[in-house]
């Protein structure tokens, strides 16, 4: 199926024109704010942490039950710590994915330190691909720019922008710009198999933290909580055989990161089943205890009720 035929079957990929022109005005407005210097982003966010935090009151209490849940031992002040931390954490993200725009790549090399790319960069001199599994943690939409730190093509997996084409192509330049791709989630297993099959190496870059639908039929213990996970990634590495690695994005201050990529697995066909996917949740869930602000808390991510028929997998 092309990207066109999804969109048609698709109603929420719809657009018309009065909304087509809104998207177009806010993009431009995205634009304007992306070429600011970072004092006066970081002064936007502060400002935007009031409105969100006091004002709006932005999925308060989605994030006060996602933190109860994961941290039942904290008090309730430590979770309201962690909270406001996160409200900060979360402006300065979206301004500094606005801001990825316009950074030149200098500057970027200097707010984004990459470890640990010589393993990964010795498998693309073999030809070998390997799967990067990331996680909505930090600012992953930075990440992007690491393409910049080895030879072996980035391919980003990703949910194209429903009914809004303008953010859609604002965000794709803004990720594709340091030399990586993007493509829609569907098209995953079809791009790996087929770089295996030509023994052109790339980095599929997964974020297999998104939520699926309920009957998944893979269900296990997140953060406390019953979760399904897609399994995308094991199918896949189970198929090609390609090492997968784990990338852990540490916040050195406001503004800079460092990137670490972990090998997990040099031969996945060698694991058990249901190994890989239980090794990247207890990977995040080490991340996310260590430093819990940086966590996408306010996502719903635990919205669904197992099935009684769907086993959990411990």
């Amino acid at each position: 199926m092309t990207d066109n035929e999804l969109a048609k079957r698709d109603k929420r990929y719809h657009e018309g024109p009065f909304k087509k022109l809104f998207n177009e005005i806010l993009v431009l407005f995205l634009k304007l704010i992306s070429i600011l210097p970072f004092w006066i982003i970081y002064g936007i966010s502060d400002f935007m942490y009031v409105i969100l935090k006091y004002v709006v009151r932005y999925r308060k209490k989605v994030i006060m039950e996602n933190l109860s849940y994961a941290f039942p031992e904290k008090s309730e002040q430590e979770k309201r710590k962690i909270a406001n931390a996160f409200y900060h954490h979360f402006c300065d993200f979206a301004l500094e994915s606005v801001k990825l725009h316009s950074l030149r790549n200098k500057e970027m090399d200097q707010r984004v330190l990459v470890n640990g790319i010589e393993a990964l960069e010795n498998y693309g001199k073999k030809g070998i691909s390997v799967i990067l599994l990331g996680f909505h943690y930090n600012n992953w939409e930075w990440c992007s720019s690491i393409q910049r730190h080895w030879n072996t093509r980035l391919v980003m997996i990703v949910n194209p922008m429903r009914g809004n084409k303008a953010l859609d192509n604002f965000i794709a330049y803004s990720r594709e710009k340091w030399g990586g791709i993007s493509i829609p989630v569907h098209k995953s297993a079809r791009v790996a198999i087929d770089a295996a099959t030509r023994k052109e190496p790339i980095a599929l870059w997964l974020a297999a933290d998104q939520t699926p639908p309920a009957n998944s039929k893979f269900w296990t213990i997140f953060l406390n909580r019953e979760a399904p996970f897609f399994t995308g990634p094991d199918k896949i590495a189970m198929k090609t055989n390609q090492p997968i690695f784990f990338l852990h994005l540490k916040k050195l201050k406001r503004g800079q990161y460092e990137a670490n990529i972990i090998e997990l697995f040099p031969e996945p066909k060698n694991t058990a089943p249901n190994e890989i996917m239980l090794k990247y949740i207890q990977k995040m869930e080490e991340v996310i205890r260590e430093e819990p602000a940086y966590y996408l808390w306010s996502h719903r991510r635990w919205k669904h009720k197992r099935p009684a028929d769907i086993p959990l997998t411990l």
